[in-house]
């Protein structure tokens, strides 16, 4: 899965589909671009529901590979439903640019009801929809381990970094860590592989709006955006984010707020 095409990660979801009957897999078209995107839906709709998502950025491919194998091997905890963005930007993953063919960082683009065709795809499929938690996988290549943001006033990153502390796994101490700009740091505040932040505060000062940053702001009662080190071995990088979401959820589901 490291090295495969965004049409080999749709099909692998399209076989998903034909082996389980509580998986649904739709493509949504990118408005006014010639191509689409995968949302998938696992689980009773009846329950509380989780966003997934990752691959944003083309050049961070352990996120999508990682949603795919938890998806794979029944992974996610069943007293949840999940809506899955499997790959966000899928031109950008097939180029293993940053940015998608259009040259946006698609990440800045949620704002305004989606500045790009992939997020005003997303953000009208998302529309009135709300979610327990919003979980999107990143890669970061300057990173030493794993860290994440969290929003929502809760400390699910604080359980996170437990479980891959548990699993021997490498953890950002966030102390040179270059985030961008340094205003950013009036914002956040910063514990060993976790940043916590206003996500409004934040938003003003980050040059466009995330998917997290959107979705923090009442789609979702809880978002974490996981961070794992883009540097280190493949499949360190998979167990990473397994260990993660399912530690993540694990919290949500024990109550775990301030």
């Amino acid at each position: 899965m490291q090295n495969a095409t965004y049409r080999e990660l749709e099909a692998r979801w399209k076989s998903l589909r034909r082996s389980r009957d509580d998986v649904a897999v739709r493509e949504v078209a990118c408005v006014n671009a010639p191509r689409t995107m995968l949302c998938v839906e696992i689980g009773n709709p009846a329950l509380p529901c989780i966003a997934l998502s990752a691959g944003v950025h083309g050049d961070e491919p352990a996120g999508p590979a990682a949603l795919l194998r938890l998806a794979q091997t029944d992974a996610l905890d069943r007293r949840y439903a999940y809506r899955i963005w499997p790959c966000t930007n899928p031109s950008g993953y097939d180029a293993r640019t940053r940015e998608s063919v259009d040259g946006l960082d698609v990440n800045r683009t949620f704002g305004r009801g989606g500045e790009s065709p992939e997020a005003r795809a997303i953000v009208t499929s998302n529309r009135n929809r709300k979610f327990a938690l919003s979980i999107d996988l990143h890669e970061d290549s300057d990173a030493a381990g794993f860290y994440c943001y969290e929003y929502g006033g809760a400390e699910l990153g604080a359980a996170v970094v437990a479980a891959l502390d548990r699993a021997g796994l490498p953890v950002e101490p966030l102390v040179a860590l270059d985030l961008g700009s340094p205003l950013a740091l009036h914002v956040m505040t910063f514990q060993r592989g976790r940043i916590t932040a206003d996500p409004r505060a934040e938003g003003a000062l980050a040059g466009g709006l995330s998917y997290s940053l959107l979705l923090a702001r009442g789609a979702a009662a809880r978002v974490l955006t996981h961070e794992t080190p883009g540097a280190h071995a493949w499949d360190t990088r998979l167990s990473m984010h397994e260990i993660a979401v399912k530690a993540a959820i694990d919290a949500l589901s024990q109550g775990f707020h301030k």
